[in-house]
């Protein structure tokens, strides 16, 4: 037997017990007549005491040559602690070591394992299996796996059964780039790793399944970022016979469910905001509605008044920063500079300080009067000790470089808080979008999302004004998941394709299966998948994904740790019939 108790588990009750325990060293503190040691393991830490007085000789000696992230078993009795640690759980007791056995030596680690360490990222990604050991990491893979239970659970509950669908799919052109992988056995012939397994899961209804659900692996091969990660989990859910309100009930419910289950938070509302109020209001599709600074726009209010900046431009909109009229020129500048930067791409900002005093005065005094700046604090619902902030230009590019700007104040003010969660459905979603690069429209979802029955009328002649029966679940200003009502008549659906550009020949070589299946009973059905990774990690109160993914990829897209990905043999790329071609050929 390792061991009879965890590292973790001992307290003063436990007091002259004799008991085992296995682990790493965390710490040695020697003076020679008397060692200490910390022994950890993925429960917690126990200190070892070695006294030469009451320690066998050979006891001493062995322990004098331990070193950190030796793996160990220690035999001893539990004795209370002279000098007590009230921060640690065992702190209260220590063991008097009798037997000692070195499990196995290690190498002086890289990297100090401990809470705060002294590994830079690239360090600790190369050796992620030593980082693991770091409270901070292992108890986010703890939470992951409470997390997935808690999910498991609900939807086990709500009647939802876990079926597996295939990694080795058919590569499609929608959406992003595909992984593939050449088939040895079919020459020339390639699979693709699901992006979704949105097909399969809509085929499970038309099986009759009712309600689906599984927590899997999708893989996207594209830019990454910090929330982005190119093989990615999804809770991946559909139903059969369901509209678009009976999707969102039952997934207020599994995440007002999630939260209290797992940060004993109580969310009550979920508010619904159309897709074309979220872009006039807040600059973007996934809003963080914790705090406020909605957009004011002001063309009535600031054009024509002389300021060429603004009567040139297609939009002029403002946002009141609360409290903010205290911001020195310095401060005011720096933000100037900041929305200037090429990831911003604004051309400046208009700045108007809301006095406590009432009085109001702006970098454009020259051209407005105090009643004229009256209005625009009104407009953008500023009070006393705000700071207005207004940017122009054209529509689209100036909401989104304000609401860049919004959400970098919010940071600085500290209104984002890791302990707050308010989600918000954004519906109406348009259907399509153009592309300007390919000059066609493009389904801002998937190809198989529903329109609404009122706007089919619009798709022949007015197609980017056409709603889809689609749905984002929005929480802390990220999205966490997204759904719809798909189609599920093949006439609808080869009607859909065609609007993308589909001729017939490439829409039934791409998606026939789907098409033929609908022939035989498809009943109506929606859906909705979560980004696993994303939602535990604003669970847990961090917008970064890495480290709530055991073994992830860097920003190149590559695993440091077992240099991934790397060149095959030539032998494998002939029995693959496949060839390198250098770039000089």
């Amino acid at each position: 037997m390792y061991r009879s108790h965890t590292c973790g588990e001992l307290r003063i009750e436990d007091k002259q017990k004799e008991v085992t325990l296995s682990g790493w060293v965390q710490k040695i503190r020697d003076k020679g007549f008397m060692i200490w040691v910390d022994l950890r393991d993925r429960y917690g830490v126990t200190q070892l005491i070695f006294d030469e007085e009451r320690t066998p000789k050979e006891m001493m000696e062995k322990a004098s040559r331990l070193g950190r992230e030796f793996v160990i078993q220690a035999t001893g009795e539990v004795i209370e602690r002279e000098s007590k640690n009230p921060n640690m759980p065992t702190g209260d007791v220590e063991i008097l070591v009798k037997e000692l056995t070195i499990l196995n030596t290690s190498e002086v680690p890289p990297f100090t394992i401990e809470e705060e360490t002294d590994g830079g990222e690239d360090l600790r990604m190369k050796y992620r299996y030593l980082d693991i050991r770091r409270n901070p990491v292992k108890e986010k893979l703890i939470f992951r796996s409470k997390v997935a239970m808690e999910v498991r659970n609900f939807l086990s509950d709500k009647g939802f059964i876990e079926v597996e669908t295939p990694v080795l799919i058919k590569s499609t052109p929608e959406g992003a780039r595909d992984f593939v992988v050449p088939s040895r056995m079919n020459e020339g012939q390639f699979y693709a790793l699901p992006q979704s397994p949105q097909t399969f899961k809509q085929l499970l209804m038309v099986g009759g399944m009712d309600k689906y659900f599984q927590i899997v692996k999708c893989f996207r091969d594209e830019d990454l970022r910090a929330d982005r990660q190119p093989e990615f989990t999804q809770i991946d859910c559909e139903m059969a016979f369901v509209e678009q309100e009976d999707v969102l009930n039952i997934f207020e419910d599994f995440t007002r469910q999630l939260v209290k289950k797992v940060k004993n938070v109580e969310v009550k509302e979920f508010p619904r905001m159309t897709y074309a109020d979220a872009m006039r209001k807040y600059g973007n599709d996934k809003p963080d509605i914790r705090f406020g600074m909605e957009f004011g726009e002001l063309n009535d209010l600031a054009k024509n008044k002389g300021f060429n900046v603004f009567d040139q431009q297609e939009l002029v909109v403002g946002i009141a920063v609360p409290g903010a009229a205290s911001f020195t020129r310095k401060e005011i500048d720096k933000l100037i500079d900041w929305v200037k930067r090429p990831q911003v791409g604004a051309n400046g900002l208009v700045w108007v300080k809301y006095n406590e005093d009432g009085t109001l005065k702006s970098s454009v005094d020259k051209f407005y009067s105090p009643e004229d700046l009256q209005e625009w604090a009104e407009r953008t619902g500023a009070k006393p000790g705000d700071l207005i902030l207004v940017m122009a230009g054209n529509t689209d590019k100036t909401r989104t470089q304000l609401s860049a700007l919004r959400m970098h104040l919010a940071n600085e003010l500290g209104l984002r808080k890791a302990d707050e969660f308010a989600p918000l459905w954004v519906v109406d979603f348009p259907l399509l979008e153009w592309d300007e690069e390919t000059e066609r429209y493009h389904a801002m979802h998937h190809p198989f999302t529903s329109p609404k029955p009122e706007d089919i009328k619009l798709l022949d002649t007015e197609p980017g004004k056409v709603r889809a029966n689609a749905y984002d679940l929005v929480l802390n200003g990220n999205e966490i998941g997204g759904g719809s009502i798909r189609i599920h008549d093949r006439k609808t659906q080869e009607m859909m394709f065609g609007h993308l550009g589909f001729t017939p020949e490439e829409a039934k070589a791409q998606f026939g299966f789907l098409m033929d299946a609908f022939q035989y009973g498809a009943p109506p059905h929606g859906g909705i998948a979560f980004g696993f990774d994303r939602l535990v990690a604003i669970l847990g109160g961090q917008e970064t994904i890495r480290d709530y993914i055991a073994f992830p990829k860097n920003n190149a897209g590559r695993d440091v740790m077992i240099d991934a990905p790397s060149k095959i043999d030539e032998e494998q790329l002939k029995e693959l019939n496949l060839q390198i071609v250098s770039e000089t050929e």
